[in-house]
């Protein structure tokens, strides 16, 4: 059993916390709660604690709790800190090292990882100061989550709503290093691609590209959280393999397609990998400089994507992405046509983003088209995983 200490901010969306307890109870966690002065204007004690099925903590300046030192005990006994909601005050006091009340204090004093899940109005969450001091946690190693896009409870519309209690609990299984128990894939096979590939040109020198291989490797890991078997078919990266995940490394285009043949069948199959369209006839030495520029004939390599979506054995439901630098959606759009794929997952790579931590992407469906907000690759990773978790149990055509 692992302990999650939860400290509930003043916020509107306080009230979530209470499904957050029950669904973190219910993957087998233990909770407990440190209820802030601001919070309480949103949520009781007495709610918290029938909920947690443990005291609740709501001051520093109890005698009995802090004659023994209460606060520490407190910031040392819980495998996970987790602060939901982290309103902008709150965030802003983290980051300045302010310890003024007991949630702040126990944050100071201890040496356990945290998670934030912020929420706030939409102008606060864009405003410099709460994106220096997202930064400043981040840097100080503290996990803050992206809020979610849509309708706030002042009216307003954007990026700043709590993400939602199931993706924060499976945050926290991720951290915890804990399987979900929402098994929503369970005893389905999902084959995920990843990386980039290397095409050789002579023994030292190859054709690529920049990918990093992150936001696949996020997606496996999402996949397998929701009890999954994931196969992932990885080119020559550098990442650790996510937990419950199959994982087959290559370095050509040939050699992933091969391997996702050699996958096959699967429920699913997203394909994040960046495969180099091209190849060349490797030299048998290297080329030297003093030769001048060599004629090398650009081969194609196979279309992996495009050959799996006419393969008898195609997937339920064929995932593909697309790395735009230009009319993201539209080229995104007629990718998905071209190709005969049921989604794709479009994102904006012009400028210096490639091997980033966060993504701004673009689901294209035949029902049209979802605007995701900027998020890190591991939000896009537990949404994505959830969609097509929704798509394979409810409507394997969609």
């Amino acid at each position: 059993m692992k302990r999650v200490l939860l400290i509930v901010g003043g916020g509107i969306a306080a009230y979530k916390a209470c499904e957050l307890i029950r669904l973190l109870r219910k993957r087998g966690h233990a909770v407990r709660c440190v209820l802030t002065e601001s919070g309480s204007h949103f949520v009781t004690a007495m709610t918290l604690a029938a909920l947690s099925e443990d005291q609740v903590f709501t001051t520093l300046w109890d005698l009995k709790d802090e004659a023994e030192m209460g606060h520490i005990q407190l910031s040392r006994q819980a495998d996970l800190i987790v602060v939901a909601p982290g309103t902008a005050d709150l965030m802003a006091r983290m980051a300045a090292g302010i310890a003024d009340d007991l949630a702040t204090t126990l944050l100071l004093a201890t040496d356990t990882p945290v998670l934030v899940a912020p929420a706030m109005n939409v102008r606060m969450w864009n405003h410099p100061a709460t994106a220096r001091n997202v930064a400043t946690l981040r840097a100080d190693g503290v996990e803050v989550m992206t809020p979610d896009d849509g309708a706030m409870a002042c009216g307003e519309y954007g990026p700043g709503r709590l993400p939602e209690p199931e993706a924060i609990a499976q945050r926290v299984d991720r951290r915890l290093g804990a399987r979900s128990v929402s098994q929503k894939l369970a005893a389905r096979h999902v084959l995920v691609t990843a990386g980039p590939t290397h095409e050789p040109i002579d023994p030292v020198r190859y054709i690529a590209n920049r990918s990093s291989g992150q936001q696949g490797f996020a997606i496996a890991g999402a996949l397998a959280t929701l009890g999954a078997r994931v196969t992932l078919v990885a080119g020559p990266v550098q990442l650790a393999t996510p937990p419950g995940v199959e994982r087959i490394d290559v370095e050509t285009a040939a050699q992933m397609a091969a391997a996702v043949d050699e996958a096959l069948p699967a429920d699913a199959a997203v394909l994040v990998a960046a495969v180099a369209d091209w190849r060349v006839d490797v030299a048998a030495q290297k080329l030297k400089k003093g030769m001048g520029a060599p004629e090398l004939a650009l081969l194609p390599n196979p279309d992996i994507l495009a050959d799996l979506a006419r393969d008898p054995r195609r997937p339920a439901l064929l995932v593909g992405f697309a790395a735009e630098t230009e009319r993201v959606v539209e080229n995104a759009t007629d990718k998905r046509l071209r190709k005969g794929v049921d989604w794709i997952v479009a994102n904006d790579v012009s400028g210096n983003v490639m091997g980033g931590t966060a993504n701004t992407v673009h689901l294209v469906t035949a029902a049209g088209v979802e605007d995701w907000p900027l998020m890190s690759k591991q939000d896009v990773a537990a949404r994505l995983a959830e969609r097509i978790a929704d798509a394979l149990t409810q409507d394997p055509a969609a």
